[in-house]
């Protein structure tokens, strides 16, 4: 008879010794503690263990915590003669009531399963629970770039009941401000953690009514210095590179032309790469406005040398008109000769000592003729000229536009960056 009661036996579900403990079977744990009667107060603390990632482009966060749930369930309260409580994993969870706390805005979530999942739940005899778990959760954060790298930005976690709204259940911060604690390790590549607070109020929903809600906010400031070495830096340089072409004489094209392509083209090409990883807002950012200033400058210094070369033409065909040296058939000016080597050429000098070979004999032995007699004179006059008057025949062969240009172009840029740092620090 033994023998076969044991075999009867086995094939009942025996509860096991902590549910006995807890009467879980005399109870209906589908209904909240206090049914009927006030809302249940459910106390919350949270520990921040890491902030994982904040991204521009999805306007979102990633953070890991610890999220504690604190509540009285008269239903679970057993005799204890040493007054300790009993802790159990999440196998107990899904037989009793818990709260349905969820995370407002979040795009997922997820609770830790490695090596088991992380779930912890602990009974006092006066029927007290404690509720821990930890989670990874990724939440939209309303991210403003108008400021871009120079801002500031504010996001916040939510917590909220789904079901249950403020005539059945009370959420609140366990300890006040103290509720949220955090790491003392924290850190973001990109961001520096100002401030994390914990605050409280309430939503509303037209189809089921007010409930209760939990802020954790933080304010994240990001660190310039990596934008200043891959943005600003190589911008201030680009401009300045654009510079240089002021000093250089007007008559070199392919020099000046070059230079200023080359600019505008790093330009571009940093303005390309600081866009591609920014989420596509509609409104201007602080380093588009730095970026396209710096692209501006850079522009018109090209455009400065393009007003230079036209003004040059301009003014040697006037000297050759007055001169006289313009005509015949076979001699070519300042213009043409540019055509050959893309450089401007004086006038006195190579207009008479360059020798053509389309040129007629007689021309030739006319030249000669004349000008032997005047070529000793003339270089011994050069090299005197040279020694005492260097800085002279450099203000002579340049334009008054690159004059100007070499102290206006530095003076606006310095003024704008001024302007600028003291706008947006």
């Amino acid at each position: 008879r033994e023998i076969k009661m044991r075999k009867i036996d086995s094939t009942k579900v025996r509860p096991l010794k902590s549910e006995q403990l807890l009467r879980i079977e005399d109870h209906d744990f589908a209904l909240r503690p206090g049914f009927g009667g006030s809302p249940i107060p459910v106390g919350i603390d949270v520990q921040v263990e890491s902030i994982d990632s904040i991204s521009e482009v999805d306007m979102d966060f990633t953070m890991t915590l610890y999220l504690r749930h604190y509540w009285k369930d008269e239903r679970l309260s057993f005799h204890s003669n040493k007054n300790k409580s009993m802790t159990f994993d999440g196998r107990l969870i899904k037989k009793i009531w818990v709260p349905d706390v969820f995370f407002v805005h979040s795009k997922r979530s997820f609770i830790h399963d490695t090596t088991v999942e992380n779930v912890m739940l602990r009974v006092y005899p006066d029927g007290n629970v404690l509720f821990s778990l930890r989670i990874t959760v990724s939440a939209m954060c309303f991210m403003d770039f108008s400021r871009f790298p120079l801002d500031t930005q504010n996001c916040s976690l939510e917590l909220e009941s789904y079901a249950y709204n403020e005539d059945d259940l009370m959420l609140y911060w366990k300890h006040g401000n103290k509720s949220l604690s955090t790491d003392e390790h924290i850190s973001l590549s990109q961001f520096f953690i100002e401030e994390f607070s914990a605050s409280s109020g309430l939503a509303f929903y037209s189809s089921t009514g007010w409930y209760n809600r939990l802020f954790i906010n933080f304010v994240l400031r990001r660190h310039i210095f990596f934008f200043v070495l891959q943005s600003y830096f190589p911008a201030m340089l680009m401009v300045m590179l654009s510079w240089v072409s002021f000093w250089i004489d007007r008559r070199a094209v392919p020099a000046r032309v070059s230079l200023g392509i080359t600019t505008v083209l790093t330009m571009s090409t940093i303005m390309t790469g600081v866009s591609a990883s920014m989420p596509q807002v509609s409104y201007i950012k602080a380093v588009d406005v730095y970026l396209w200033t710096s692209f501006l400058f850079v522009f018109l210094s090209v455009i400065e040398y393009a007003a230079v070369n036209y003004l040059t033409t301009i003014e040697e065909r006037k000297q050759l008109k007055k001169r006289g040296k313009a005509s015949g058939m076979y001699s070519i000016d300042a213009v043409q000769a540019m055509a050959f080597d893309g450089c401007f050429h004086d006038t006195d000098v190579d207009m008479d000592l360059t020798a053509f070979p389309d040129r007629c004999e007689e021309n030739e032995t006319r030249a000669r003729a004349t000008s032997v007699s005047n070529v000793d004179t003339t270089r011994i006059k050069r090299k005197r000229s040279l020694k005492g008057s260097v800085g002279r025949i450099i203000l002579q062969n340049n334009h008054v536009i690159d004059t100007y240009s070499r102290i206006i172009f530095p003076s606006v840029y310095i003024v704008f960056n001024f302007f600028y740092w003291g706008l947006y620090i």
